[in-house]
């Protein structure tokens, strides 16, 4: 960790605790700064402050009293999940006290350089790969971010030998002031996260900061097949790495239906490659070049490209059975994602879908059920779907109670040959707590089998 002296005797607020509010507070502590914590949990049924006043941290739960901020805090470290509407934290810019997210602490701290991956969809499965191809090639990664542990915690065990490859969303990106990675990814851009950010500009500019500071010494890599996010990268100082899945370019990374391009010229074969699908060739050209920039082997990236079945809910291989293969893609919340999964497959697939209704039509789906021969439809959009499903000509159709009970129609309604894939198109919240428990009980269901 860096001897960073900033903040030695400043007055700083953690506003809200979970792991990333505990890990800034003790960093911040060992910096020398005079902490106070506070956190909506009572102090009784919080151990995480009951452990940050052991160590001498200033510790305010229960509530958010109106005045906090009259105790003079020179800077403001808040959970991203915490809005900008936030009382407290909207009195804090009011004031113009900076106010930070731990990724912002996690750079100034860390003697390893970032690479940091954002964007609306493919962000895990790009970092994933990342990490696992400079792993494998020995160029000692650390995982951070959204995706394994707190940033500013493995940013105070790295050193200068390591490379901290980190998933960030735009919560988190809010929050940073000099924030610089060495390598920035910014995958696509679609609406996502409007009730937090009010317009999809502000929430496009939150995910613009991973490259804001960046200059010609650094790299951004980004998706030159969205124009909005092409737009963005034209502001960039860094030097630019397009990538694109629609035409070779000459300054970047590109592909075709049979192999993958550095800098216009062949760099390796497509043949091996075992993650299926348009949107995630993209997730695999943008790892690739990150990898390249690092300096890994091709030969490593190769090996790990030839066996990375995907990120766990994310069109994820689950296993063969009986010449079928299936697949689980939970996170698949959205008509765009369950989408982005059809187009993966030229093969007959049998569909499982459905969940909480929002009310969302389901015609931009409409393009890619051509080759969805069953459809398995379950939750509160269950007849929906259905009827749906049988306005596109899908001719077997049935309405199972929950996901189990969807596996078990889905298998004597596939034939060998066919895939087997759970991408709902809704959210989960209708039956299950959370995408991963919905794609959890899939896998159990499909082990079953």
């Amino acid at each position: 960790m860096k001897n960073y002296t900033d903040l030695q005797h400043k007055k700083v607020l953690v506003l809200g605790l979970a792991k990333s509010g505990v890990a800034a507070a003790e960093i911040l502590h060992e910096l020398g700064a005079f902490v106070t914590v506070n956190d909506s949990k009572p102090f009784d049924e919080s151990p995480d402050a009951q452990g940050l006043l052991q160590k001498g941290i200033t510790v305010i739960c229960g509530r958010h009293p109106e005045d906090l901020l009259d105790e003079g805090f020179e800077l403001v470290v808040k959970n991203p999940g915490i809005p900008y509407s936030n009382r407290i934290v909207a009195d804090a810019i009011s004031r113009e006290i900076p106010v930070w997210t731990e990724i912002e602490l996690a750079y100034l701290i860390s003697e390893a350089p970032f690479i940091g991956i954002t964007g609306s969809n493919g962000k895990t499965t790009t970092t994933t790969l990342i990490f696992d191809m400079l792993n494998k090639g020995n160029k000692n990664p650390l995982i951070a971010g959204n995706i394994g542990t707190v940033a500013c915690g493995v940013a105070k065990e790295a050193t200068q030998d390591h490379v901290i490859v980190t998933e960030l969303s735009s919560f988190q990106l809010m929050g940073t002031q000099t924030f610089k990675p060495k390598i920035a990814i910014l995958t696509n851009l679609y609406d996502a996260h409007l009730d937090y950010h009010g317009t999809f500009d502000n929430y496009a500019q939150a995910k613009f900061a991973v490259a804001r500071n960046q200059d010609s010494s650094d790299y951004f890599i980004y998706n030159a097949d969205q124009s909005i996010v092409a737009d963005y990268a034209a502001r960039s100082n860094a030097q630019k790495i397009p990538f694109s899945v629609s035409s070779r370019t000459e300054n970047g990374i590109s592909a075709d239906d049979t192999m993958i391009y550095w800098q216009g010229e062949p760099y390796m074969e497509r043949a091996n490659i075992a993650l299926p699908g348009k949107h995630n060739l993209e997730n695999i050209l943008a790892a690739v070049a990150a990898c390249i920039l690092i300096g890994c082997e091709k030969e490593k990236m190769e090996e790990v490209l030839a066996t990375f079945g995907g990120v766990r809910h994310r069109t994820q291989f689950v296993r063969e059975w009986n010449g079928r293969k299936i697949y689980n893609d939970s996170k698949a919340t959205n008509c765009l994602a369950t989408k982005s999964a059809l187009d993966a497959f030229q093969v007959p697939v049998i569909l499982l879908a459905g969940g909480l209704d929002r009310g969302h039509s389901f015609e931009e789906l409409r393009p890619c059920m051509h080759h969805v021969k069953g459809v398995v439809a379950f939750g509160e959009t269950g007849l929906r779907f259905v009827e749906f499903a049988k306005s596109c000509g899908v001719s077997q159709t049935v309405i199972a109670q929950n996901v189990e009970d969807a596996v078990h129609y889905a298998a004597p309604m596939s034939a060998e040959g066919d895939v087997i894939l759970l991408s709902p198109a809704c959210a989960s919240w209708d039956q299950y707590d959370s995408f991963e428990i919905r794609g959890d009980v899939f896998i159990d269901a499909v082990m079953k089998l």
